[in-house]
């Protein structure tokens, strides 16, 4: 049989970056092996799915280039691939349960249930259920239903033994049988739990390989148990390490921005994105924009195969060198032989130097082709992009250098897109570098000397700077601030020259004359 693996997430919230690592693991080894890949919605728990939430996660597979073989919106042979849309296998297999005696109606209430948790601590024992409240027959459960009781269904789980399976990550693992509750897996309303809906649709998909993250470890026994009672044929399994928090041992996690936003590396890199998405007019709230979710890096400007190249590195290495791989060398290496057991620590300051690496090794135009689609989003070139935005953008971008770590870095210049009377000057920088004295008449007077040049190329225009400079018998800093503040509003960048050289002279003499007459303003 071939090799199929899955990932399944629930629509209840973005997707997380330890989602898709474990999803990434899953397409490798499908992919290495010349398998399939199955994507499957685990969507019982009517309560906490959100609607709209479905697209984003699809989406983001399909940025990352995670394309699935047999699931939503591609269809395949085992569909439904929506658990909400197979209750009638999952009906099935109660049924199942119950006629083999591995699972029973139990009619406890909660609070019943509860009061034996409690008397358990009290005398300072392990609690385990005990059945009191089981309907063995037809009978009973007529009698309890008579007192207006309704019931769950349980799995009723050895009280002696082991359970081992051989995992592909971890080595032999046992579980005692006896230290197993007697777990759900239908509620009274007749609708699934987790445990029974995926170890049906584990067998059913024709999974062969069971390829997740190590939390799940826990959930095994209960999943082999209901397999074996079906009557299936267990999938291997491999529990991956989970991925850690910035400089920490516990679980990265969706619910903890804030704590996370105390390491440095992690603060830079959420501060980052949150600009580049306020440009864009996005909404930045900790719950939808944060580094811990997919799609923060989709919509700052990551190249996915950036994101692709660190993920797998999350947990997994090839040698003690090899960090930068392609796809078709990350799909010809990746084994789970070589996943570690220990846990993957996020390291944001890592995965920012993947990405400058990547930035710098494509060509100018091929930056371009990524900057522009956020100068259209931002509204600072229109759509289509005519030649000379377009001609513009490749100077800007060729100007930057590796100041362009991501995409969305390109909307820090925004004043080279923008008319020259709408570009905002930073108020503490004109101040600051307009305001000293003999500030205003020496820019009045290096104007002249732009208006006169032959040539407006960067190199003219710092020969003619150098040379304004000596004969004012001045220090190059009492000038070349002022213009920078005066033609971009802003006190850094990239070089001076090469700026106003994209701007043209022009543009410059415009903006020189702004910057005069709101000093004059100020003074007046």
């Amino acid at each position: 049989m071939s090799v199929r693996t899955r990932f399944a997430p629930s629509p209840t919230g973005y997707l997380h970056i330890g989602g898709v690592r474990t999803a990434l693991f899953n397409w490798l080894f499908a992919r290495h092996h010349g398998g399939q890949f199955l994507l499957r919605i685990d969507d019982t728990d009517a309560d906490r799915n959100v609607a709209e939430a479905l697209q984003p996660i699809l989406d983001g597979f399909r940025w990352l280039g995670l394309q699935w073989d047999e699931g939503p919106e591609v269809d395949g042979p085992h569909a439904p691939y929506y658990q909400s849309r197979r209750g009638e296998r999952y009906q099935q297999a109660v049924a199942r349960l119950l006629e083999t005696g591995a699972a029973y109606r139990d009619y406890a209430t909660a609070e019943e249930v509860q009061a034996e948790r409690e008397q358990a601590q009290q005398e300072k024992r392990r609690f385990l259920y005990s059945r009191r409240w089981m309907a063995g027959t037809d009978v009973q459960a007529a009698a309890f239903e008579a007192e207006g009781r309704r019931a769950v269904v349980r799995l009723k789980m050895p009280r002696g033994g082991v359970c081992q399976f051989d995992d592909l990550i971890r080595g032999p693992v046992e579980f005692e049988w006896a230290l197993e509750q007697d777990h759900v897996v239908q509620r009274a309303d007749g609708s699934p739990l987790y445990h029974l809906a995926s170890s049906v649709d584990d067998h059913d998909f024709e999974i062969t390989h069971v390829i997740r993250a190590v939390e799940h470890l826990s959930n095994t026994p209960r999943q082999i148990f209901i397999t074996e009672a079906l009557g299936y044929t267990l999938p291997r399994f491999a529990h991956l390490p989970y991925v850690a928090a910035p400089g920490s041992k516990e679980k990265l996690s969706k619910r903890k921005l804030d704590k996370y936003l105390q390491h440095h590396e992690f603060k830079r890199l959420h501060e980052q994105g949150a600009a580049i998405a306020t440009a864009l007019g996005l909404d930045v709230r900790p719950e939808t924009f944060s580094p811990v979710v997919v799609d923060f890096y989709r919509q700052v400007g990551y190249d996915p195969e950036t994101l692709v190249n660190y993920l797998l590195l999350l947990g997994w290495s090839l040698d003690d060198h090899t960090e930068t791989f392609t796809r078709d060398e990350m799909v010809r290496s990746f084994t789970l032989e070589r996943v570690n057991r220990a846990e993957a620590s996020f390291d944001p300051q890592k995965l920012l130097a993947f990405q400058e690496r990547r930035m710098q090794a494509l060509g100018v135009d091929q930056r371009v082709d990524r900057v522009l689609p956020f100068l259209e989003q931002a509204g600072l070139v229109s759509t289509p992009v005519c030649d000379t935005a377009r001609a513009r953008t490749r100077s800007v971008v060729a100007a930057a250098g590796d100041r362009l770590k991501v995409a969305g870095d390109i909307l820090d210049y925004p004043e080279f897109f923008l008319d020259d009377n709408t570009f905002e000057y930073d108020q503490k920088a004109f101040a600051k570098r307009l305001g000293k004295e003999g500030a205003v008449p020496r820019l009045a007077r290096f104007r002249d000397r732009l208006r006169e040049l032959p040539t407006f190329g960067a190199a003219d225009l710092e020969q003619a700077l150098h040379a304004f400079v000596e004969a004012e018998g001045i220090k190059i800093g009492q000038i070349i601030h002022a213009v920078r503040v005066a033609v971009t509003g802003k006190a850094v960048g990239f070089g001076l020259f090469e700026g106003l050289a994209i701007l043209g002279r022009e543009a410059c003499l415009r903006r020189i004359d702004r910057a005069l007459t709101q000093t004059s303003a100020t003074e007046s």
